[in-house]
């Protein structure tokens, strides 16, 4: 099959899994049995595409113009084709576990869900494949839009709440800041096309933009893409934590900060180019603002005795690693940020299947409240152990590789101050993830009679966590073959 096909198929599946979800809304198994199949057909394409992807084509797929120069394109690059390639793949673990998650708490509007689900994987598969920045910010809007009834689930007030502050800060700097950078950028260099090398270098030189512009134009998309949760503009992703944990699991590894982080590498890459970045010197500020909130986030985290808080919180401090991979713009640098799309989404998918297996089995929310609970579910606490050894940055973890990519690529750039940044942040990850499973392990339960009553969660729930975990470690013996599928982006 041609690859033309391929990213078709990745592209119109998910919205067939869309309809055969209102289409089988009486029948649950085939609702929830329709989507996996889809789900592994299209991780099936995304795996044979791959391969010319890797071999170094660039597969195109022309949709047509909206307007002149607006045109709907999709050209796949190995950055991509990696995020595909990890989103297509967790698609299918996310529906098991979410339909194990949402019988066994008796979940309203399932259909709705599941729906809204299979819209999120195509948005992120067509930024994934977008070919401009028109196409990109297209998706990333539905991407929005389609995530809001996800947020907002359960319908009480707290949910409405929750889903008005996601709502209301990413509609709000995309409108304010990305589409703005997207009109500057099109009217300095004449196309919104992602170019190998970047296309603001020959505006630059030709004086269409001055260094100041570009400083101003990096800070609109960095703030702009508020998906990628860069302080302050980061509160949407704790207030979105109101939703049922298959949907955090959605938000923080599978497709909403990760479309945002990639559109950061996408537009440091594609549209300035890291050649530019660095010897413009604009891309400093943005260095310090990324080890700011891996460092912050990280501090707030400790804070947290909420699990899905605590958790929410270390999603922003590891956004921002791959942010600051971006802003370095080295070799090494955006290597080891393209390797944390990937290693961060096991291994923190890994994290909240954990949370919502403990709350379907246990009911409970709080760290504090989980003191022996691992006598009685020890593969959800040793999954939860193993994947935060790679998000901590540990061998035999897959994290370790991307950290140390990206602590290399700090040190060429004679950032130093961020090196010790990198290794303080590691440590608080220590502090604010190793003792949960301790806990539940070491410390004896509070009430040790109704802790008898505990088991693990739903077969469902539990394979799907325990596969993430060993992917978690599968990932730090892939790291060669990941290293050489992103070095192409680096050229």
């Amino acid at each position: 099959m041609s690859p033309e096909n391929l990213i078709a198929i990745c592209l119109t599946l998910p919205l067939l899994a869309f309809a055969l979800n209102f289409a089988f809304s009486k029948v649950p198994n085939l609702r929830e049995g329709s989507t996996v199949t889809i789900a592994t057909i299209v991780f099936a394409a995304a795996w044979a595409l791959s391969r010319s992807v890797f071999a170094g084509q660039r597969p195109e797929l022309a949709i047509g113009e909206i307007l002149p120069g607006f045109a709907i394109r999709f050209q796949v690059e190995p950055l991509g084709m990696l995020f595909a390639l990890v989103a297509t793949g967790l698609w299918i673990l996310t529906t098991v576990y979410a339909a194990g998650y949402m019988r066994g708490h008796h979940e309203k509007h399932q259909t709705r869900f599941f729906g809204c689900f299979a819209v999120a994987i195509f948005a992120a598969l067509a930024a994934a494949f977008s070919a401009n920045l028109f196409t990109l910010f297209v998706a990333y809007e539905l991407m929005t839009v389609s995530t809001y009834p996800l947020v907002t689930h359960h319908g009480d007030e707290e949910a409405r709440g929750g889903g008005r502050v996601y709502l209301g800060i990413l509609l709000s700097t995309s409108i304010a800041f990305f589409m703005l950078a997207i009109a500057w950028t099109g009217s300095v260099a004449g196309t919104l096309d992602f170019r190998a090398g970047g296309i603001l270098s020959d505006a630059y030189k030709s004086g269409s933009i001055s260094q100041t512009g570009l400083g101003v134009l990096l800070g609109l998309y960095a703030f702009g893409i508020g998906k990628a949760a860069l302080m302050p503009f980061h509160r949407w992703l704790p207030a979105a934590m109101v939703a049922p944990t298959p949907v955090s699991a959605l938000l923080h590894a599978v497709a909403v900060v990760k479309v945002g982080v990639f559109s950061v590498m996408k537009v440091a890459i594609y549209i300035f180019g890291i050649d530019l970045l660095h010897s413009s010197g604009v891309n400093v500020w943005l260095m310090y603002v990324a080890g700011y909130t891996l460092l912050v986030a990280s501090l707030v985290a400790m804070t947290k005795d909420n699990l899905k808080a605590r958790l929410a919180y270390s999603t922003i401090g590891q956004l921002a690693y791959i942010t600051l991979g971006a802003a370095i713009a080295n070799p090494s640098a955006v290597i080891g940020g393209g390797m944390h799309i990937a290693m961060h989404a096991v291994g923190k998918i890994t994290l909240f299947f954990c949370a919502g297996a403990i709350y379907v089995a246990a009911h409970k929310k709080n760290i504090s409240d989980m003191r022996g609970l691992g006598r009685q579910m020890p593969y959800t606490f040793a999954a939860f152990a193993i994947a935060s050894i790679s998000i901590i940055g540990l061998p035999p973890g897959g994290g370790a590789w991307s950290k140390w990519f990206l602590a290399i690529g700090t040190v060429e750039s004679g950032h130093y101050a961020l090196t010790a940044a990198l290794m303080i942040s590691s440590l608080l990850n220590i502090a604010y993830l190793v003792p949960i499973p301790v806990l539940a392990f070491m410390s004896p339960p509070e009430d040790s009679d109704s802790t008898k009553t505990i088991h693990e969660a739903p077969l469902a729930c539990v394979i799907p966590l325990c596969m993430t975990a060993i992917g978690s470690v599968l990932l730090f013996f892939a790291a060669e073959s990941i290293y050489e599928v992103l070095l192409p982006i680096t050229k």
